[in-house]
């Protein structure tokens, strides 16, 4: 499933030794993550459809083809759900821990929402990317009974790191929520990753990864498959309820997205696993494309830079 995020929530601005980042840049920015989020539904038909994957539909009950999960009766509700993002100490430093505290709301009253599914195996789940590209983390906030989930973050350097929540409150549909946080200090300045085109194999922590795109030419709002061929093809286990997990996000940080393989086959005479991943990218540029998956116990990440033309 392919969902494209939006921006609910401003950037906390730091008070410490930072020059204040114009709001004009940021303003541009969440404007711009609005006007791509959201996507037309594939398929209205059917009784029953997949929280996860919209376009899953069925006239009767079972489990979606796609994710595993169970189908759902009745239409979907697809309110947003807010995200008050948190930190302490207030003014977070670079190099430091940082606690990250999320205040998910409900859409209409505004009450703490304390209900939520599991979805491969979290209840929620958080990606954290720097502005440069070159910080990328992917995590588990916890929490106690009648409290916020939390998660505690190293910064590793000034900039603008940008936070991804992927949760699935109960009565509601997943969602995929975006907030900005800005880290003090010398050298801060907000300005997008310049990075190029790179889809050269890769040496994981001990697999290799090669990718192919189909088509080749990977166009701006048409479906690509983006092929992962993995080798060793041994010991290739599921992470977290899943094959593997992807996250593309453009290099300025708009568009970010969570996605899952919907097939995982073993090649030619077993000589790779090949994980498929079915995307949609929205804007022409170029997209820093994280995989991870599970090996022997050991969970592999690579990084692709996918270039993405504009439609014809």
């Amino acid at each position: 499933m392919i969902r494209i995020t939006i921006i609910l929530a401003a950037a906390l601005l730091v008070v410490a030794h930072a020059p204040a980042p114009d709001p004009r840049i940021l303003s541009a920015i969440n404007q711009a993550a609005a006007d791509s989020g959201r996507q037309p539904q594939d398929d209205t038909g059917g009784k029953f459809y997949c929280p996860m994957d919209a376009d899953v539909r069925s006239p009767a009950p079972g489990f979606c083809p796609k994710c595993g999960m169970k189908l759902v009766e009745g239409v979907q509700d697809i309110s947003e759900y807010p995200v008050d993002l948190l930190t302490q100490p207030l003014g977070p430093t670079a190099a430091g821990l940082e606690r990250l505290t999320f205040g998910v709301r409900e859409p209409k009253t505004g009450r703490p929402v304390r209900n939520f599914e599991v979805v491969h195996e979290k209840l929620y789940h958080v990606f954290v990317v720097s502005q440069d590209l070159t910080f990328f983390l992917h995590s588990h906030p916890e929490r106690r009974p009648g409290e916020d989930f939390h998660i505690d973050v190293s910064f590793p350097k000034p900039g603008m790191y940008r936070v991804l929540s992927d949760f699935y409150p109960s009565g509601g549909a997943p969602q995929l929520i975006t907030n900005t946080v800005m880290i003090p200090g010398q050298g801060f300045a907000l300005q997008p990753a310049h990075i190029q085109a790179d889809v050269s194999p890769r040496q994981s922590e001990n697999s290799h990864v090669e990718l192919e795109t189909l088509p080749n030419r990977v166009m701006a709002g048409a479906k690509t498959s983006l092929l992962f061929r993995v080798t060793p093809d041994d010991g290739i286990e599921p992470y977290l309820g899943a094959m593997a997990h992807m996250l593309a996000t453009s290099s300025d940080l708009i568009d970010m997205m969570h996605n899952h393989p919907y097939q995982a086959v073993d090649g030619r005479a077993n000589a790779f696993k090949e994980l498929t991943f079915n995307m949609i990218f929205p804007r022409a540029g170029i997209y820093r494309v994280w995989v991870q998956f599970q090996r022997r116990g050991i969970v592999n990440t690579v990084a692709f830079d996918v270039p993405v033309d504009e439609s014809r």
